[in-house]
């Protein structure tokens, strides 16, 4: 679609408001597709994040289990199995420990990304409220 835009010296006080509105129009529908669009790749990276604590839930109960069997094992069976079954149990626990840091990780990113957006935005109303006189 071409835009058939009278010369601002050119052009009446009609079409120039007209024109400014088209533009501001232009700017709000811009920023919110930018905005839908953050937010919905916070989206994925919560849910992701949620993911992975949720891993390591699961992880930390079957260590629990593990250790449950390790005493059981370490009072019915001797020396031998019990070892066997605690390294399994410490294996299990620093698993759920990666898991449960990585998805603290990705979760403490989530806040970081609608402050370009934000920041965006208000460089957009202060130049609709000052113009652009004094910039280059």
């Amino acid at each position: 679609m071409s835009d058939p835009r009278t010369p601002p010296d050119e052009a009446s006080t009609g079409q120039l408001m007209t024109q400014a509105m088209e533009d501001i129009s232009t700017l709000i529908r811009d920023e919110l597709a930018l905005a839908k669009r953050d937010l919905a790749e916070t989206g994925k990276k919560a849910g992701l994040g949620a993911g992975l604590f949720g891993g390591a839930g699961i992880l930390a109960l079957y260590g629990l289990g593990a250790l449950i069997a390790t005493i059981i094992l370490a009072i019915a069976e001797g020396l031998a199995p019990w070892i066997a079954a605690g390294i399994v149990t410490i294996v299990l626990f620093a698993a759920a420990g990666v898991a449960a840091l990585v998805g603290k990780g990705k979760i403490s990113h989530i806040a970081e990304a609608p402050n370009e957006r934000v920041e965006s935005v208000k460089a957009d109303i202060d130049t609709a409220r000052h113009g652009t006189e004094g910039q280059s």
